[in-house]
């Protein structure tokens, strides 16, 4: 039969479907055959042949007709997984099946009363099942992914058979190894099975099943609670799952052990489909979801038990996916780990000669949440990390990611994961000691050129982050920070350049209307005096450039110091905020020339809300018009000369809205609108943590304004005296 005649038969089967008014028997073969037996449709003749619209419509006025269509469906993935799909087209309906319950869950889902469907039985829909069949029976879903789990490891299907001959009983189907099929090797598996183009093609459509099924939560309310368990992932990584173990494996090994440049021939992915990356990502998605487990099991009272790592078992049953997990522990096994999700994240970073002449993958942020989930649920893989030096190969395609997505509010969710994945890292004293390593791999970033460290790279980045981001970033400041805080006693020497970003994000947090605009801005001021103070008292030989911008910035300092606490004063700051200050280009505060092959963080797709320096509150009034170059010399700020009237536009054309906004988010509490008291600014005041740079001020600004006055002294002089 022609793919046109398959087609149309198949689209004409739906057609019948959604125009019979009265129940299709499920007896009725010769009907329901018509929509996988007879046909071979891609996924995107499913999709394009079954309209959203029809598939509502039959839920709505024949709900029967579609129940039955689920079921028949399901029934034929487990009569498929039972005989092991040896002829063609006995993969073909495993197949068409598949894409067809793909296309059909998610108008189950979104429908409340249908949710509970795939979790009942179907009376009486088996053949010749009596009563005592129909309470025995599994819940459909149940079935479903038991058939897909056979299915992912069906010899000649899925997986290459070991033997010569085809395995003919069901009972060498059931009594399988599935072990022994593991996709690729790496964890727990040394074979390296040959690839297999169809292969890689079936278990992507069956994954893509199993992603659908996952996603029922998509459609629900919001829980109350947290812990929601999502019943399909529950069922699907526990006991009843004898494939969990090699299914699990497989997806892991096959996420690691991919590289997408192979032996690096240039445009090589131009000239040959690579049929194994929609496979890689396919299984990383179905691995997270797996994962999505934080072994909280609810209580009666609502409180949740401990996790899956914990030396007791939780109570009910046990997600075996982060069991497994946790129990990883072999070297070479993280190092496999590592080295493979190391070399997928640097993927996008690739800098060639020939522009465009390497595979590019698009999946990094689903490998930043399954590294999260390593770190999480395994404590011996987050020490191995920590005590490689390949966390520095993890660090940098961050950093590229979160300066490269700063501007983009649809992709604030990889922010959230980069920032976490580095703050959980930086709570380890390995880590800080870590960046200290020259940074000399230059990867395009829109970032001040700058000679110096892993640490300095940190710090730069942060620092345009906070100045150039857009508005829904404010609550990763206090991350943004805590993880400089938590590195800082380890930084050996800062740069210059890196020195003047810290300084002027204390210059633009300490400014009094920026403190006295929200209850928690303060806070800010206070990490970064705790990142000098832990410099200065620990690694004060190495630090002269962030000594110097100090005594440089002096009056910084001095203004804490004399910080005013009266009514008065603290209501003019918040009345000078009122008025909307001149907006500034981003360009501002720009350091210079950025890094070769680098180009602007892309601002927000259409469709989000538009990203602008004036939204963010504070930072545009924050950027100084003045700046020290690397030499030491100050020098003025001009805009840059490719920034036009047109780009500042919506900034100065709507002031009034902005600063409303920036009102709204600054200074609205739970309790209402929320204001500054004398009382309020004295109970923090008294805590700042200046002694120490007071008296590296008091002890070094009277040597220099001396060396200055003689006009013999040179900086390496000023710096000789600073160490002493």
């Amino acid at each position: 039969m022609g793919s046109a005649d398959s087609k149309l038969n198949f689209r004409k089967a739906v057609i019948q479907l959604t125009t019979k008014t009265q129940p299709v028997e499920a007896t009725d073969d010769a009907f329901w055959d018509q929509f996988w037996a007879d046909t071979a449709t891609s996924v995107q003749d499913v999709f394009a042949l079954v309209p959203a619209a029809e598939i509502r419509a039959v839920r709505e006025e024949s709900p029967s007709n579609l129940a039955t269509l689920c079921y028949k469906a399901v029934e034929k993935l487990v009569q498929g997984a039972e005989s092991g799909c040896h002829s063609e087209k006995e993969k073909q309906i495993v197949l068409n099946c598949s894409r067809l319950l793909t296309r059909v869950l998610p108008y189950i889902f979104e429908d409340p009363d249908w949710r509970g469907f795939f979790w009942s039985t179907v009376p009486g829909a088996g053949r010749g099942a009596g009563e005592d069949d129909d309470e025995n029976a599994r819940p459909l879903a149940e079935s479903l992914l038991l058939a897909v789990a056979d299915l992912l490891f069906c010899p000649d299907f899925t997986v290459q058979s070991h033997r010569r001959s085809t395995v003919d009983s069901a009972e060498d189907i059931h009594s399988l190894d599935s072990c022994e099929y593991i996709w690729e090797a790496g964890v727990g598996f040394a074979h390296s099975p040959q690839p297999n183009y169809n292969h890689d093609m079936n278990r992507m459509e069956l994954l893509k099943l199993l992603l659908t099924c996952f996603s029922e939560a998509m459609y629900l309310p919001p829980a109350p609670d947290s812990s929601s368990v999502n019943p399909w992932v529950q069922f699907f990584c526990s006991t009843e799952n004898r494939h969990a173990l090699p299914l699990f494996t497989s997806l892991l090994n096959t996420v690691c052990a991919y590289d997408p440049v192979g032996y690096g021939i240039p445009y090589n992915h131009l000239l040959f489909s690579d049929h194994r990356e929609p496979l890689v990502e396919e299984a990383a998605q179905v691995l997270i979801v797996s994962l999505d487990h934080d072994g909280a099991t609810p209580t009666v009272d609502g409180t949740t038990t401990g996790t899956a790592m914990d030396d007791a078992d939780p109570p009910g049953p046990e997600n075996l996916f982060v069991n497994y997990l946790s129990r990883i522990h072999r070297e070479e096994d993280f190092q496999f780990i590592l080295k493979g999700i190391a070399r997928l994240l640097s993927n996008p970073l690739l800098q060639t000669y020939l522009p465009n002449s390497t595979k590019k993958i698009q999946f990094h942020q689903e490998l930043l949440v399954l590294f999260w989930k390593l770190c999480d649920f395994n404590k011996k893989f987050l020490f191995f990390v920590l005590k490689s030096s390949d966390v520095l190969d993890i660090l940098v395609p961050i950093l590229y990611f979160l300066n490269d997505a700063r501007a983009d509010q649809s992709r604030v969710g990889l922010m959230h994961i980069g920032v976490f994945i580095l703050l959980l890292l930086s709570g380890e004293r390995n880590f800080g000691v870590r960046l200290n390593k020259p940074y000399s791999v230059r990867v395009p970033m829109d970032i001040p050129v700058f000679t110096g460290t892993h640490a300095d790279l940190l710090i730069v980045v942060f620092h345009k982050i906070i100045t150039s981001g857009h508005q829904r970033l404010q609550p990763l400041f206090d991350c943004l920070l805590t993880i400089v805080v938590n590195v800082s006693p380890y930084l050996k020497s800062l740069s210059m350049v890196a020195a003047n970003k810290l300084l002027h994000l204390l210059e633009a947090f300490s400014t009094t209307w920026f403190l006295f605009s929200a209850a928690q801005n303060h806070h800010l001021v206070f990490f970064l005096l705790e990142v000098f103070n832990n410099i200065i008292q620990y690694q004060f030989d190495g630090n002269s450039n962030l000594v110097y911008a100090i005594i440089r910035k002096r009056s910084v300092f001095h203004q804490l110091a004399n910080l005013p606490t009266d009514p008065p004063t603290i209501h003019k700051a918040l009345q000078r905020r009122r008025r909307a200050p001149e907006a500034l280009s981003r360009t501002s505060s720009q350091e210079g020339v950025s890094m070769e092959g680098s180009h602007p963080a892309a601002p927000a797709e259409p469709g989000t809300l538009k990203a602008s320096l004036v939204a963010t509150p504070g930072i545009e009034k924050l950027t100084e018009k003045s700046q020290v170059s690397e030499d030491g010399t100050l020098r003025s700020l001009e805009p840059a000369p490719q920034q036009n009237s047109a780009e500042c536009s919506p900034a100065s054309e709507e002031p009034s809205q902005a600063w409303r906004e920036q009102r709204r988010l600054s200074s609205a509490s739970a309790g209402g609108q929320w204001s500054p008291t004398s009382e309020w600014v004295l109970s923090w005041k008294s805590k700042l943590p200046l002694q120490t740079i007071m008296r590296l001020l008091q002890v070094l600004v009277p040597q220099v304004e001396k060396i200055c006055i003689d006009k013999v002294g040179t900086l390496e002089t000023l710096l000789s005296l600073a160490g002493a």
